[in-house]
């Protein structure tokens, strides 16, 4: 058995560097926002009082350590579903019921998504009602958790079902490049889904109504004219149900889009400074960073698909995986979960661009607005939000799609001097 053993060793080595990697950098985090705790940094002295520096330090540390129980969780999980057998056994349990293929791949692999939530769910269940609770941004109630959940578990069946359902249909029957015509099926999908989501999805967890306020109204609509930018209209999100984070955001794509604040964000910030918040996110559609995110998305989907096709077809894939036969509804499985093992190399990649798309919607920010609003408010979202004024350069380079606080108000205040 080479092959098996070869595999799994390889399977078995990757999985230690990547759960290695992944702690090292949570324990740079931690060290860093220990060791900065005591003072507010110089840039944010003047704007950010040191019980709310102490407050973000806090919250990112218990972030910290649950991350990192929760990393150590979910690699015992994923080599019990693999090297331990996990997969197999379910397998074998339902091939019992349903001998059907195309069937029995839609039910094991449905089976396994909702084992490893459930599994997983303690975890978010702390986070929001143990971390979240304790720092005071939790407003959700139990009551409302258990909704949100099976909601989301409706959604899962009603959506995925039939996507998955024709994925696996093309892996068995269209031949060999089902590939191709897999990641086709799946584009178009993902595209409906992103148009369907400002005006049925979305409204599903949330109340959306139309910005009533006729003075930041005219300011906006005076902004979204001199950029160009058209809508289906501004909207207020009760983000406050859940939680007391602010944020706003762009959704839909086309006509269909929308924008959207979420009724935390109104309550702490002025009228200039919602403005320069907006001039930033029209940033992103002037530069089209949607439509340069999608088809990098659309390449890097295009690109797993043909590896997981190759893949199909090579018994020591399954094998060096805990599957003693090949079986396509577990070779999709397989790659779904063992991928981020191999893949978290490429996230400083993915990070950097995520960046530099920031940089760019800032610059067009400071074009329209006054950099100091955005400095402002973005000021007051990081306090308001308890984020750390202190990350790790290491640690925000795997994980943070944003430039660091530091980092991203140097540089608007370095667009001050030219305006």
């Amino acid at each position: 058995m080479p092959g098996f053993e070869v595999f799994s060793v390889v399977f078995l080595f990757a999985v230690i560097l990547a759960t290695g990697l992944q702690a090292w950098l949570y324990q740079r985090q931690l060290r860093s926002v220990h060791a900065h705790r005591a003072q507010v940094p110089p840039a944010f002295a003047e704007k950010i009082p040191l019980a709310a520096h102490h407050k973000a330090a806090d919250y990112t540390i218990a972030k910290i350590h649950l991350g990192r129980w929760a990393l150590l969780y979910n690699t015992i999980l994923l080599l019990g579903w693999t090297l331990g057998g996990g997969l197999q056994a379910l397998a074998q349990t339902w091939q019992t019921v349903l001998p059907h293929p195309l069937w029995l791949g839609v039910v094991v692999i449905l089976s396994t998504l909702l084992i490893s939530s459930l599994l997983e769910l303690p975890f978010g269940i702390y986070s929001t009602f143990g971390i979240e609770q304790a720092h005071g941004f939790n407003r959700t109630t139990p009551a409302l958790y258990i909704i949100d959940k099976l909601k989301g578990l409706l959604l899962a069946l009603l959506l995925g079902g039939p996507i998955l359902t024709a994925i696996l249909w093309l892996m068995q029957y269209a031949g060999e490049y089902w590939w191709a015509y897999a990641w086709v099926v799946w584009m178009v999908f993902s595209f409906f889904v992103m148009w369907i989501f400002p005006s049925v999805l979305a409204p599903l967890f949330n109340k959306f109504t139309p910005l009533d306020n006729n003075e930041l109204k005219q300011r906006i609509h005076t902004l979204l004219q001199r950029c160009g930018f058209t809508s289906r209209g501004i909207f207020i999100m009760d983000g406050s149900k859940r939680s007391t984070h602010g944020n706003a955001y762009f959704t839909g794509f086309g006509q269909n889009k929308r924008i959207v604040f979420f009724d935390t964000l109104l309550k702490h910030l002025r009228p200039e400074e919602i403005e320069a918040v907006l001039a930033h996110e029209l940033g992103h559609f002037k530069h089209r960073h949607v439509q340069k995110s999608l088809l990098v998305s659309a390449l890097l989907m295009l690109g797993g698909f043909a590896l997981l096709g190759w893949l199909a077809q090579q018994p020591w894939f399954y094998t060096g995986l805990g599957v003693k036969q090949v079986s396509l509804p577990l070779a999709l499985l397989l790659f779904v979960m063992v991928m981020p093992v191999f893949s978290v190399y490429l996230q400083p990649a993915f990070a950097y661009f995520s960046r530099r798309h920031e940089f760019e919607a800032d610059d067009f920010a400071a074009s329209q607005t006054n950099p100091a609003d955005l400095i402002a408010a973005l000021v007051k979202l990081y306090e308001e939000n308890a984020n750390t004024l202190t990350p790790d350069p290491w640690y925000s380079a795997f994980h943070e799609s944003h430039p660091p606080a530091p980092v991203r108000v140097a540089y608007l205040q370095s667009k001050l001097a030219t305006t």
